[in-house]
């Protein structure tokens, strides 16, 4: 398949859909009002609106009533959303759930969707619990924390170790209905604090085997996006929410500059050479790496569509990219609070989110310090560690 044909049989650009303006308008209104950070989740109603728009079926393939998009194009919507708000943006990104449970037995995939592609899927991985091997499955038990938008989740997953005798055989993600797990309310953050990454606590749940599968596994379905880097696509699906937030605080720069009069008899916001200055530099920055996070994705996904395996050195970049990404969305984040003076640091000001969930997205573990060192080894021929690529 060339990239050619596999434009024209794109759906319409999802952020191109009138409805789906909409309710970016309204999430940005309703985080404003502080309703995501006191709920400490996303709420169901907009939940549904994802389901109705898309957000869910949008990596499902074409044969289960999903929409089949390519990687740039759903990080491009988890982006818009995220400019809207943070929380909002980092819930859908777990639309990717295809990738994870691609790994489940064709029959169990195929389950999963009859009734419709838009299955909404939490997972909490970490750390693996060990589990009891019995007749047909396994005895799972334990609690995992950062369930990220487990409130609103029809299936999760949780990370079991599997017990052999003495010994654990390799992870595997159990998965079940919502109901089968409890949620404990644990999330209390400085940013992010829409996502509802609460705890998942499950206690003596039989989960017959072909509903896991081992963690990093094959995946059982051959459509093209399921060829793209998995572990890559799951880490781009969480830093591009800190290009759209830092995207976000610049918008609100903006706008304060157009209304805001010293108090002081100071020059206008926008008025200030300084202001100007860093806000140029910070234009360029986060522009710069943008670009640098999609042209890596599309050089990987040519690869993809050729049926050619995606080389270690693009895979090295999609991983780089992401985590240059989080750290300048941080900054320019930053930038745009610093330069509103007093304003930006009241907790119910706009850029005040902006700066806390920007630094919450660079404390992700796919997005830490070793990146940098395991993309210097690849660049010198080196062997990264173990689980970067």
């Amino acid at each position: 398949m060339t990239s050619l044909n596999a434009a024209a049989r794109e759906p319409a650009a999802l952020t191109s859909n009138a409805d789906f303006q909409v309710l970016l308008d309204d999430i940005r209104q309703r985080a404003r009002t502080g309703e995501f950070d006191r709920l400490r989740h996303i709420p169901q109603d907009i939940i549904e609106r994802f389901r109705a728009l898309g957000v869910y079926r949008a990596l499902v393939p074409r044969r289960f009533g999903g929409d089949e998009r390519s990687p740039r194009e759903f990080c491009q919507m988890v982006e818009a959303l995220s400019r809207a708000d943070g929380s909002a943006g980092w819930v859908a990104s777990f639309g990717m759930s295809p990738v994870y449970l691609a790994s489940l037995p064709s029959q169990t995939i195929a389950k999963v969707y009859a009734d419709g592609p838009d299955v909404v899927f939490a997972g909490g991985i970490f750390p693996p619990q060990p589990a009891e091997q019995v007749e047909g499955g396994f005895r799972v038990n334990g609690r995992w924390k950062y369930s990220s938008g487990c409130m609103g989740a029809q299936l999760v997953g949780v990370g079991i170790a599997p017990k052999s005798g003495d010994k654990l055989d390799l992870p595997r993600l159990a998965v079940m209905p919502r109901e089968k797990a409890r949620i404990e309310q644990t999330w209390d953050t400085v940013g992010l604090l829409g996502t509802g990454s609460h705890d998942l606590v499950v206690e003596d749940v039989l989960v017959p085997e072909e509903w896991t599968f081992v963690r990093g596994g094959k995946p059982n379905l051959d459509e093209p996006f399921f060829r793209y880097p998995s572990l890559s696509f799951a880490t781009q699906v969480l830093s591009v929410v800190g290009l759209g937030v830092a995207r976000a605080a610049l918008d609100e720069l903006y706008d304060m500059a157009g209304g805001r009069v010293s108090v002081t008899g100071a020059p206008g916001l926008g008025d200030r050479p300084l202001t100007q200055t860093e806000v140029a530099r910070a234009e360029a920055s986060l522009r710069a790496a943008r670009c640098f996070f999609y042209e890596a994705i599309d050089d990987a996904w040519v690869h993809v569509l050729a049926g050619d395996p995606v080389p270690v050195e693009k895979i090295n970049l999609l991983r780089l990219s992401s985590t240059h990404a989080t750290r300048v969305a941080a900054e320019v984040a930053r930038t745009a609070q610093m330069q509103s003076g007093m304003t930006g640091v009241y907790n119910d000001h706009p850029l005040a989110r902006c700066v806390n969930d920007a630094q919450v997205v660079t404390q992700h573990a796919f997005m830490g310090d070793i990146t940098f060192q395991n993309a210097g080894a690849v660049f010198f021929g080196k062997k990264p560690l173990p689980g970067y690529l």
